[in-house]
């Protein structure tokens, strides 16, 4: 069993408080800045105990990325001093945010881990969905997943040809920032940013390619 401890414990009156307590039993206490173990624990609690805090660390992932889509739609120009007076870290709580905004509350699955949605974050809702279930349904692990992805796609294992996009693309870390800071600016999700951007570009440089010819047009 795993308790929370208070910041501090009474102790007798008029004395110092007691800020260390020792473990009752077979729990648990949490702290700051760890946790004090019970001498002795059978494996059955410490296992459950471990199974419990890594419900609170996936739970979290969540809890932070809703907050900061909070923040985000309703402080649009305060939301990045309430993350500093938190002491968090913006580029941690963007990626959380992110997966946050893919799947709303009523489309996330409690018997998957955080991660798991995080791999399918970038897919449209259905396919998000299908692949959820599966991995619900064969109880997969966030690897397994993974590797289910990747043998669904096989055209990313065939050679490419000089002609085919690699799809990926290298570049330098302050190019990156400064197109974080730009779509930040605006309000919207970075990748979605970069996409319309690039295609608003191409549209613009097929358009020049192939200029306008005039019709003919019988009298």
């Amino acid at each position: 069993m795993m308790t929370r401890q208070a910041g501090r414990t009474a102790g007798s009156p008029g004395g110092p408080a007691n800020t260390h307590p020792e473990p009752h039993g077979g729990q648990v206490l949490t702290t700051r800045v760890g946790l004090r173990m019970p001498a002795r624990m059978a494996y059955d609690e410490w296992e459950r105990a471990g199974q419990q805090l890594a419900g609170v660390l996936d739970s979290s992932s969540w809890w932070l990325g809703d907050w900061l889509v909070y923040g985000k739609d309703h402080y649009t120009d305060r939301y990045r001093r309430g993350i500093r007076a938190a002491g968090l870290s913006y580029q941690t709580l963007r990626n959380y945010a992110w997966v946050a905004r893919r799947f709303g509350l009523a489309r996330r699955r409690p018997a998957l881990s955080f991660q798991h949605h995080a791999e399918l974050a970038s897919m449209p809702a259905g396919e998000q969905d299908l692949w959820l279930d599966r991995a619900e349904a064969g109880r997969w692990s966030t690897k397994q997943l993974r590797a289910a992805l990747r043998a669904a796609r096989p055209d990313e294992r065939r050679p490419r040809t000089l002609t085919e996009p690699s799809g990926r693309l290298e570049v330098p870390g302050h190019r990156l920032r400064r197109w974080h800071a730009a779509a930040e600016q605006l309000g919207v999700d970075f990748e979605q940013w970069v996409t319309a951007t690039l295609d608003s570009a191409a549209a613009s440089a097929l358009d020049a390619r192939d200029p306008v010819r005039p019709v003919a047009v019988s009298a």
